[in-house]
């Protein structure tokens, strides 16, 4: 049977197994009391939404909060972005956003880039479907964008 995911190998199961513990476990997604951040994000075209919370604190995340609703893969993305950026430099989470960005459009990445991310490789699966992109990098991107607005960081 193919999944959702479009499983048939063990590599693929693995990382099919990897986003649905983040979707079914989040990670950091308590709110957060007195966030330097708090922004709500969404995806209009199909519904996805996202509040993210953080506290950076001398440029390194203190604390992430992301919590929200929509389909599998936001909210697994989201949840694999709150436990990677916990006690991050921002600038280490925005090279991770450009190294899932490549990801996601089928670039190549290195190994080193690979190993950085870690468990964030599962999203890999999803530039099989190309509508769902915009689904697993609304996090991401959110995050950035937000971090950027704010703090004028690049």
């Amino acid at each position: 049977m193919i999944s959702p995911m479009g499983g048939l190998d063990g590599l693929d199961d693995l990382y099919e197994a990897i986003i649905l513990d983040h979707y079914h476990n989040p990670r950091n997604k308590n709110f957060i009391k007195d966030p330097d951040f708090d922004e709500e994000i969404n995806n209009p075209f199909c519904g996805d939404e996202l509040r993210i919370q953080a506290k950076i604190i001398d440029d390194k995340v203190k604390e992430i909060s992301v919590s929200g609703r929509g389909c599998a893969i936001s909210q697994a993305s989201a949840s694999l972005l709150a436990e990677y950026a916990e006690g991050k430099k921002i600038n280490e989470i925005f090279h991770a956003v450009d190294i899932v960005r490549s990801m996601l459009k089928g670039e190549e990445i290195s190994e080193e880039d690979r190993d950085n991310i870690k468990d964030i490789d599962a999203l890999q699966g999803v530039r099989k479907f190309p509508i769902r992109i915009k689904c697993a990098l609304l996090g991401w991107t959110g995050f950035y964008d937000l971090v950027n607005a704010n703090r004028g960081y690049s």
